[in-house]
């Protein structure tokens, strides 16, 4: 998205044009500040963006983007030969929104993100939770933005239920999770749709099999959820509002 060809800039005039390659350049330079990126843009990249938005522009086109850019990932998931791996990993990671009271208090937020317990960190925070189905390479095939203590088994049925195309024609399809993705109900659901659930036995239960083979494999979704935060800045998305949080999270 760094070099963009002189048929696809920007040009003066053309205010409908989406800002598709500002907002690619964006992640790829590490920019989590929309001031600064712009900045950045109007010092550095002039040539590449004869035109460019003000910040109160940037933001509008971003949002309004937001069903775009959800699309464009199931699009390119699709465009890949990983889609038909026939091993996916499920799991779900915070998405903090607010620290303070005062915070809390007035974001836009309330009623969508609210209190919940990090159990990889030991602590409670407020905002979100991103729910991941990913291939072992690393693709995201599925995804979901909940309130922080939204069900995790009935969150991964509704990823399914929302695009029914997902599972849909998988023969032996194997989904690992940790041990709260339980329940004879839930792995009912997943069975009717031709999904087989590995996950370690919970406290009290007979030994399921293959544990002993899919442990290693389990960790694959932490490193996803890791290079989200870690290079993506994830948490770091500057969201005030249930659209701007989702565009910047997609």
């Amino acid at each position: 998205m760094g070099s963009v060809a002189p048929e696809d800039r920007i040009r003066p005039g053309d205010h409908r044009r989406r800002v598709d390659h500002v907002v690619g350049d964006a992640v790829l330079l590490g920019y989590t500040s929309e001031a600064r990126w712009l900045r950045y843009t109007h010092a550095h990249l002039r040539e590449l963006f004869p035109y460019l938005p003000q910040q109160s522009g940037y933001n509008k086109r971003l949002r309004r983007l937001g069903t775009t850019l959800s699309w464009l990932v199931g699009v390119l998931a699709r465009d890949t030969s990983l889609w038909t791996d026939d091993v996916w990993v499920a799991d779900s990671t915070l998405v903090e929104c607010a620290r303070s009271r005062e915070a809390v208090a007035r974001s836009e937020l309330a009623g969508w993100a609210e209190y919940g317990y990090c159990a990889s960190h030991s602590r409670f925070f407020w905002g979100l939770r991103l729910h991941l189905v990913c291939t072992l390479h690393g693709l995201p095939v599925g995804f979901a933005l909940t309130g922080a203590k939204a069900d995790e088994r009935q969150t991964l049925l509704g990823i399914f239920d929302a695009d029914p195309e997902l599972p849909a024609g998988r023969v032996n399809q194997i989904v690992i999770a940790d041990r709260n993705y339980f329940g004879r109900e839930f792995e009912t659901e997943l069975d009717q749709a031709g999904l087989e659930l590995l996950r370690p036995a919970r406290k009290g239960e007979k030994p399921r099999a293959g544990t002993a083979f899919f442990k290693p494999l389990r960790q694959v979704i932490e490193s996803i959820n890791d290079t989200f935060k870690g290079q993506l800045d994830v948490e770091q998305h500057g969201g005030h509002t249930p659209a701007g949080v989702w565009v910047r999270v997609v």
